[in-house]
């Protein structure tokens, strides 16, 4: 049996400036590229049509056709991961594996349980930086610690992205060390319970003439100027590296959205307790109020304020929400209606194209109070005066909410003056124990 070496697929779908891919290709031994589709994940998700499952699905066949002019293809599995890798040590004389590096708690476990089987095996497992340009100790203050301001944080990213920054790698279809074979079919949705969804997911194009106004319209959700790029991200059908460079030249506006993602993947990485409690212990103290009637109406677009509405209705219809809403509805749930972020947070979970635990957590702290750089508790986003700033002539909430000013619009679930105050007596006296 010849020996070869794989290389793991997760968060990297692409041949292009794929880090781990790279070296594989470096490596005296053919590469056969693998991808799990991951039980463990894939058995929690309720939708059985749901756009981002299709959207692995299509890229890795997308792959699977590329991969095929060099005579090679993408073997694909279906399990739970640790039983998949004992399967393949049986199939294959594996030398080395290679792969990229994820920083979410789940992963970080199921990377160390399949390093121990590796090892056990005789089989090098290398693992490489290459969905963030910084990671986890690579930013860090005078002191050696992690920042927990993003401000500071940024600064250094820039001065030490300035002054070097990344290398963008050739195309895997470039390096002849594939692994020949008459390449078998990827996993179809059906094969694993899944069905097609009606979603579209935006293309993976760097439109430079909006991120150049990205600055002057970022913040107007009637605008389509925002770059949509976060599934691409999130699944790695676009090199983090590759747009950052792009960006540089065109918007440092921009560039310090991409800073933020670097940011939440170090604190998540560096503070996993972070998934199910606050950044910031004293903020478990928030006596959240269990109002399941309340949530219903904020997932269902139904509070009567048209703002939250309009957004909430867009995620529901699209699995997209423009960035400035997102902030307002997240501040409204945890503000206004005294609900826990933790059941914000996985609604945005189940429903976001581009959900990334780091960035959706680090979000959903930040509009509640408990995270790091945070919005301080006693800033209540108020949804009138956020209207009158961003969405003035009413064109982002009259296109989502077609009842809006007639009878059949619902009255506000709770009066803003009210709740603010509320919401800054309750957390006063939580944090004051």
């Amino acid at each position: 049996m010849t020996k070869i070496s794989l290389f793991w697929h997760r968060r990297d779908l692409r041949l292009q400036d794929n880090t781990g891919l790279y070296y594989a290709l470096k490596s005296p031994y053919p590469v056969l590229p693998i991808f799990i589709f991951d039980r463990e994940i894939l058995d929690k998700l309720e939708d059985k049509s749901d756009a981002r499952v299709q959207f692995i699905q299509a890229q890795l066949q997308a792959l699977n056709k590329q991969l095929h002019t060099k005579g090679a293809g993408l073997k694909t599995f279906y399990g739970s991961p640790l039983n998949v890798w004992q399967q393949i040590l049986q199939e294959y004389e594996v030398a080395e594996v290679y792969t990229n590096r994820d920083y979410e708690p789940y992963a970080v476990d199921r990377d160390e349980k399949v390093a121990r089987l590796l090892e056990e095996n005789g089989t090098g497992f290398y693992t490489f930086k290459d969905q963030v340009i910084f990671e986890k100790t690579e930013i860090v203050s005078g002191s050696g610690e992690f920042y927990k301001v993003f401000t500071p944080f940024s600064k250094v990213w820039r001065a030490k992205y300035e002054e070097r920054p990344p290398t963008l790698l050739p195309n895997g279809l470039e390096i002849d060390n594939w692994h020949q074979w008459n390449a078998s079919a990827v996993h179809s949705l059906e094969s694993m319970g899944f069905e097609p969804s009606p979603i579209t997911i935006p293309p993976a194009d760097i439109d430079q003439e909006l991120i150049r106004k990205y600055d002057e319209q970022r913040n107007f959700p009637a605008l389509d100027a925002t770059s949509k790029l976060g599934i691409h991200l999130r699944f790695g059908t676009i090199s983090i590296r590759e747009l950052a460079a792009k960006t540089t030249k065109l918007n440092w506006t921009y560039l310090n959205e991409l800073i933020w993602r670097d940011f939440y993947a170090m604190i998540l990485a560096n503070n996993p307790h972070v998934v199910d409690k606050a950044f910031k212990p004293k903020y478990d103290h928030i006596p959240w109020r269990q109002d399941e009637t309340g949530f219903k109406v904020w997932c269902e677009g139904k509070t009567g304020y048209p703002i939250v509405d309009a957004g909430m209705r867009q995620l529901n219809a699209t699995g997209y929400m423009h960035n400035r809403v997102r902030m307002i509805v997240a501040s409204f749930l945890t503000k206004h209606l005294l609900v826990d972020w933790r059941w914000g947070e996985a609604y945005f979970a189940a429903k976001l194209l581009d959900f990334d635990l780091a960035s959706n957590n680090g979000g959903w702290q930040w509009a509640a109070g408990t995270g790091t750089d945070a919005q301080p508790y006693f800033r209540v986003f108020n949804p009138q005066s956020q209207t009158e700033k961003f969405d003035k002539d009413l064109r982002y909430i009259r296109k989502w909410i077609p009842e809006y000013g007639t009878a059949d619009y619902p009255d506000p679930i709770v009066e803003h003056k009210m709740a603010r105050l509320r919401a800054i007596e309750t957390y006063k006296e939580a944090l004051a124990q």
